[in-house]
């Protein structure tokens, strides 16, 4: 399970993660020099950290290293998430607790992934046919909504997990396959 990122080195992920694609130290140290003073030693310590730690991955550039998340942010957050509910001694009450703290854009978002899981699992007992399944799935990605559901992926030979082990999907981020 991840320990929740030190504010340096989550300033460095969220550039990582937004970019999206493979980013130097000194794009990174540029990026955030406009918020705060900081050192490129800093920087590069902190990435060389985040390397050394698995959250990103690097190749040399010539003389420099770019470097990838190895995850999502959502993947991140949910493991996070998913620690914390792990530790109570009372996961229905805690449940409860968290769903009260949430806004009603919160609760809706809740809402629509429980609908993707649902759909997207055998025991979700969804209504739809497979061919509606596969329709809504291509639906939602034309509207950058992720990945296809795991029975699309299987049928078509792939061997994803679908949204429920990758939930960037859920936020609309394109994927590029990096």
């Amino acid at each position: 399970m991840p320990r929740q990122l030190g504010e340096l080195e989550d300033a460095v992920m969220t550039r990582v993660w937004q970019w999206n694609r493979p980013v130097t130290v000194r794009e990174v140290l540029e990026d955030l020099q406009q918020e705060r003073s900081i050192a490129y030693t800093t920087v590069m310590t902190v990435m060389d950290n985040l390397h050394q730690k698995g959250w990103v991955r690097r190749e040399v550039s010539g003389r420099a290293y770019r470097y990838t998340a190895v995850s999502t942010r959502a993947a991140y957050s949910a493991a996070l998430m998913n620690e914390a509910w792990s530790k109570s001694d009372n996961p229905a009450a805690a449940l409860v607790a968290f769903f009260g703290m949430m806004s009603s854009e919160q609760r809706e978002s809740l809402n629509d992934a429980i609908r993707i899981v649902q759909r997207d699992t055998p025991e979700g007992g969804s209504a739809e046919s497979p061919e509606e399944m596969r329709e809504g799935a291509r639906q939602q990605a034309r509207e950058g909504g992720g990945e296809p559901p795991r029975a699309e992926q299987e049928q078509a030979g792939g061997e994803g997990a679908g949204p429920a082990a990758d939930p960037e999907g859920a936020d609309g981020e394109a994927r590029t396959g990096r």
